[in-house]
């Protein structure tokens, strides 16, 4: 896979970097529990962080708990269920939304529409629920109908099309949004932001980063915005490496 030929991104010490998680730092699993941590990403990270003065991010859709669960040494920010938290230190999580939502109610009614079809998962959340179909593709119109109807009876939420999945959550949220949060804070504010990412839930944070004059970086197969692409998270490590090599 060549990397797509318009303005290769570019750390610099003026740089802020966003990463997505599943399918960009690791590997996608047919489960959310499943995923490997290379052995090097925390090293990785941890390095990048100190060179960037800090501004690192996490943006994905898992929540922030979990995020923290598998990087728990990870030094820097996260925002979690796709921007509906935002974790700055390993302490506190904090709600970005107002939708007053009965998460519980939620993840029963997913849970029993779909009893029938043990190959779809459910992925509850904090702040909404995902059904993943990825053990049987051929089940998808049947989460997409079921998660319309979900959206149709839990005002305030949204669907969010993903990899071989449907995601309800708040609207208003985004990586995007998280992206925008995080860039107006130290110490991300008046630099240059760079993204990661792999899925269709990534594609406006690209577009953001690059509306504020930054870069992104697509990994993996599909449409996107973004100015390079690379074959798989391994190749994302591989770049990082050489970043960090630049940066001294």
């Amino acid at each position: 896979m060549q990397p797509l030929a318009r303005n290769a991104p570019v750390l610099t010490a003026g740089s802020a970097l966003f990463l997505d998680f599943d399918g960009c730092l690791v590997d996608i699993a047919p489960r959310p529990d499943a995923v490997v941590i290379p052995p090097g990403l925390p090293g990785r990270l941890a390095r990048l962080h100190d060179r960037l003065g800090g501004a690192v991010a996490l943006i994905s859709g898992r929540d922030v708990a979990d995020l923290r669960a598998f990087l728990p040494d990870f030094p820097g920010a996260v925002a979690g269920s796709h921007g509906a938290e935002l974790s700055l230190d390993s302490q506190r999580i904090q709600k970005t939304h107002g939708i007053d939502l009965d998460v519980a109610e939620l993840h029963g009614s997913a849970a029993r529409a779909v009893a029938a079809h043990p190959a779809i998962l459910v992925e509850r959340k904090p702040h909404g629920v995902a059904l993943h179909y990825r053990a049987d593709p051929s089940l998808r119109q049947m989460v997409e109908d079921v998660m319309q109807q979900l959206a149709d009876t839990h005002p305030g939420m949204v669907l969010q099309p993903a990899k071989m999945a449907v995601e309800l959550r708040p609207a208003g949220t985004g990586k995007d949004g998280a992206l925008d949060r995080l860039m107006a804070m130290a110490p991300f504010s008046g630099r240059v932001p760079v993204y990661a990412g792999d899925d269709l839930t990534d594609e406006a944070a690209m577009a953001r980063a690059q509306a504020l004059g930054g870069q992104g970086i697509k990994i993996g197969e599909g449409d996107t915005v973004a100015q390079m692409r690379l074959a798989d998270p391994a190749a994302l490590a591989r770049w990082l490496d050489d970043a960090l090599e630049r940066l001294g």
